[in-house]
Formats: structure tokens, C-alpha cells, sequence
């Protein structure tokens, strides 16, 4: 892979964990000045989980649609520069969403009494340009909120079947928001593509990331219902997860519907061709996660509780990637093979020259044959201290035994605190990427994760200050990247 061609070094952080507005991060100054902060470093690559529109829980892995950006992204600040928007305040003591909507919708007014005509036709443009995804979309969110957030198998049938004359009176009816919503995916495109032109500029590439299943209650299963594997109702039949491991006795059951790739084999995967284009847009670089469930996946019965008996089904393989190939050239995916992977997955990513993942935190369980050790890498891998998913640095090294820890110490020849040692094995691994999450530079401890697998309250929270980011941060990290060739 041509990125894969010079060695560089990124950083992981969701734009929600930026500093700035009330609630969370978003697409205005701060994230520039984070540009800036990297480019300075000499750090290549920036690094975030999906930015799509996600459910009240905000985990970006179950978002309402694989195309649209979350409106929480969107800046504010922009808008009032713009001219669209008086006032960019949001008071953190009321509710901050219902007065994020009510500005967005002051600044859709904005628009329509002040924009000039190229920005009219930019709108336009954009519309028709997205409309494959967009459409159907906009009437998703409009009819979602008509029926008080409920999901779209629970809407009245003619709605949930997307009867024609039901979806044309519902199109009339809720023109308004419909419009609102195109709009604000405007905003978030129009902002993201600026920001993106000015990382790219600075030598600074956006690293996306694709869920590889959508959240049932999602745009694209509704709009798209023949390609997933549903009744004729839409109940799911079959759900996805993965089976009893170390980890889990009872597997994990995610519970997310699965493709039907037969249905989807005969248009030539178009589905996935235009989802892979959306990404392209806003993307360098992007990571596909669960890479093992492309060549074969764990199908759950919906009616069961829990993953145990669910059986391996063969997935899509080499076909599905050759379409890829075919449509796209080289495929900028890093392929997300974490946990247990047979030999067959690793020989599908390697027949399409799709990097993998190197996590250090899952390295020292005393074997010197387990794979994510620094001295099993290879060039075309990303290494990770650890992902969005593990503890921080800080607080996974005070979960081991103090016969753990000297193991890791001795192993790594370091005996500094941690972070440190771990981050100096990562930019010093052969991988041709190398990956820290941004607390790891900073060096926080455990309280200061982003998720916590299988806990449903407090995740998706976390962001940095700027007092935090010393000077010995960036100097250290600066003098690393130049030693270790990933400038």
C-alpha cells in the first residue's frame, strides 16, 4: 500500500474529546489548533472513530446512518462567521441538544435570508450530488422524530414498509424538517471537507473508521431492507456478535442485523460501493472493523439471549474485496483482525495487501510467539498502544501483577514510567504506522478511557484540555518521531 510507503505516526482522538464548545468537541477552532498541534509534532495522521449521527447511548459504532455526519460536530462558532447565526452560546446548565437544534435551525433561517448564490447553488449541488443516501435519510430523521424516536420497525406499517403513497404524504407533510436535515448535512460535510483540506495541506492525513454491521434502527436498513436478513415484517431473523471466548463464557450477541450477501452479491455490492465512497470523501485512510466477518461471521438466532448457540457462516471473501478492488484501485483499509483469527482471514487480508492491527497492551502474556509482541511486527501493520476500546496505558500497566510488570520492563529494556516505555516500543516498532491514543500522550490513568466494553453508562465522554498538553508532551514526542524515522 502506498501509504505504507514512508513510516509515520498518528494520534487517536475523537473529535467529540476535543476542548472548546458546551457538550462536547466539534469541527471549529480547536480542532485547527489540534492540525496544528500535530503537524507541529511531526505526527502524519489523525485518527478517529465514525462520525456518523449516533443513538441517545452516543456510541459512534451505532450510528443512524453509514453516509450522514452527527450533527454534534457541527460548529456553531463557523456559522456565526459564516453570518448564518447571531450567537454561537450554548448555557451547559440547560439541555445542550435542544438548544444545538434550535440553533442549527436559526442558522438554516440565516441561510435562507442572507446566503448568496453560490452558496444556494453550493447547497444544490450538494443535495443532488448525496441524494443516492441523503433522501431517504432526511425522511428517516423526520419521520423518526414525528414518531417521538422511535425506531422505524415500530413506525405504522404502510411507513415501516415504505408504501409509495405513504412516503410521498409524509415527504409533503414534513418538508420542513427534511430541509433541516440536508442542511445541517451540509454543515457538517462543508466543515469536515475545510478541515480536512487544511490537515491534508499541513501534511496531516484523516484516518476514518467503518463499523462493518449498521444498527437496525438505522437509515440505511430501512431504506435497504431486501440486503439484510429480516422478515416480512423487518424483525430480524438472525443477529450478529461473536462466540464464548476467553473473554466471555457467553460470547458477546451485538445484536445488529446481518447482510444478506447473496441479495447483495447480485447488484455487484453496490451498497457497499457507495458506502466505501462516502468514507472516501472524508477520509485518507480508513480502518474496517470486525475484518474477520467478511470471510466468515457469527449468525445468532434473534430470538436467543446470548451468543453461545450461534454457528460460523461463511461470508463474502474474495469476491466481495475484488469489487472493491475493482471499483476503488488500492484500497486505503487497515483491516481490524483483533482477537481470535484463523488462518484463512489472515490469508484473505494479505491476498489484498490490507495492513493489520499490532495492540502492545494485548503483547506480554509471557509467550514469545504471541503476535503483537514488537519483535513478531511487520512494516505493513498499524501498532497501537491500545485503541479506543482498552484502558489508557496508565491505568491497564496498574491492573497487572508485579510479576507482570517486571516481565514488561524487562522485556522492553525501559525502565521508565508508563506510558512512556510502551509508547517508545510503538514508534520504534518496523509497523509502517504507529498509533497512540491521546490520553496515552498525555499519560493518564484509567479514569480517563473512552469506552469500557460491555458498560452501558459513562462512555464516549472523555476530552482533553489544553492546559493538560505540556511542552515536554509535544518535545518528547517531536524527538521520538525524528529517531525513529516517522516524520
Amino acid at each position: 500500500m502506498e501509504l505504507f510507503e514512508q513510516r509515520r505516526a498518528g494520534i487517536l482522538l475523537h473529535p467529540t474529546s476535543l476542548p472548546g464548545s458546551a457538550g462536547n468537541g466539534d469541527l471549529g477552532p480547536d480542532a485547527y489548533r489540534f492540525v496544528d498541534f500535530l503537524a507541529g509534532c511531526g505526527i502524519r495522521l489523525w485518527q478517529t472513530l465514525p462520525l456518523g449521527p449516533t443513538h441517545e447511548d452516543q456510541s459512534p459504532y451505532q450510528c443512524l446512518s453509514v453516509h450522514a455526519g452527527s450533527t454534534r460536530l457541527i460548529s456553531l462558532q463557523r456559522l456565526v462567521d459564516a453570518g448564518w447565526l447571531d450567537d454561537a452560546h450554548i448555557d451547559p446548565q440547560l439541555d445542550i441538544d435542544c438548544q444545538r437544534k434550535a440553533r442549527l435551525v436559526a442558522a438554516h433561517n440565516g441561510f435562507l435570508s442572507n446566503a448568496g448564490d453560490d452558496e444556494r447553488a453550493a447547497l444544490a449541488a450538494f443535495t443532488a450530488q448525496h441524494s443516492h443516501w441523503l433522501d431517504d435519510f432526511a425522511l428517516y430523521q423526520a419521520l423518526r422524530a414525528d414518531f417521538n424516536n422511535r425506531a422505524w420497525f415500530d413506525w405504522p406499517p404502510e411507513l415501516r414498509d415504505r408504501e409509495a403513497q405513504a412516503l410521498a404524504e409524509a415527504q409533503v407533510r414534513l418538508a420542513g424538517t427534511v430541509q433541516q436535515v440536508q442542511f445541517e448535512q451540509f454543515l457538517f460535510f462543508r466543515q469536515w471537507l475545510a478541515l480536512r483540506h487544511y490537515a491534508n495541506e499541513r501534511g496531516v492525513l484523516l484516518f476514518g473508521d467503518i463499523p462493518i454491521f449498521v444498527a437496525y434502527d438505522s437509515a440505511d436498513v430501512w431504506a435497504n431492507r431486501r440486503l439484510f436478513a429480516l422478515d416480512e415484517q423487518g424483525r430480524l431473523r438472525v443477529v450478529a456478535g461473536v462466540p464464548p471466548d476467553y473473554f466471555s463464557a457467553t460470547g458477546q450477541r451485538w445484536g445488529n442485523p446481518h447482510y444478506d450477501w447473496q441479495a447483495m452479491a447480485a447488484d455487484g455490492y453496490r451498497w457497499w460501493l457507495e458506502r466505501i465512497r462516502s468514507q472516501l470523501e472524508l477520509f485518507d485512510l480508513m480502518r474496517i472493523d470486525h475484518f474477520r466477518g467478511f470471510e466468515a461471521y457469527w449468525e445468532i438466532d434473534a430470538a436467543a439471549d446470548t451468543a453461545v448457540n450461534g454457528r460460523w457462516v461463511a461470508g463474502p471473501g474474495a469476491a466481495f474485496f475484488e469489487a472493491l478492488k475493482q471499483a476503488f484501485g488500492e484500497l486505503p483499509l487497515v483491516a481490524e483482525d483483533l482477537g481470535v483469527i484463523t488462518h484463512e482471514v489472515t490469508a484473505l487480508r494479505r491476498q489484498f495487501g490490507l495492513p493489520g492491527m499490532k495492540i502492545l497492551q494485548f503483547a506480554f502474556d509471557g509467550s514469545p510467539d504471541n503476535p503483537y509482541l514488537p519483535h513478531r511486527h511487520e512494516a505493513l501493520s498499524v501498532v497501537y498502544t491500545g485503541t479506543h476500546d482498552n484502558n489508557t496505558t496508565v491505568g491497564w500497566y496498574h491492573e497487572q501483577s508485579d510479576e507482570q510488570r517486571a516481565y514488561i520492563h524487562r522485556y522492553l529494556a525501559d525502565q521508565d514510567p508508563m506510558p512512556w516505555p510502551l509508547v517508545r516500543a510503538a514508534l520504534a516498532s518496523v509497523a509502517g504506522l504507529a498509533v497512540l491514543p491521546m490520553q496515552d500522550l498525555l499519560a493518564l490513568d484509567g479514569s480517563q478511557r473512552m469506552n469500557t466494553p460491555g458498560v452501558t453508562e459513562g462512555n464516549w465522554q472523555w476530552r482533553f484540555t489544553w492546559e493538560q498538553l505540556q511542552p515536554e508532551h509535544s518535545e518528547r514526542l517531536g524527538e521520538w518521531i525524528r529517531l525513529y524515522g516517522r516524520g
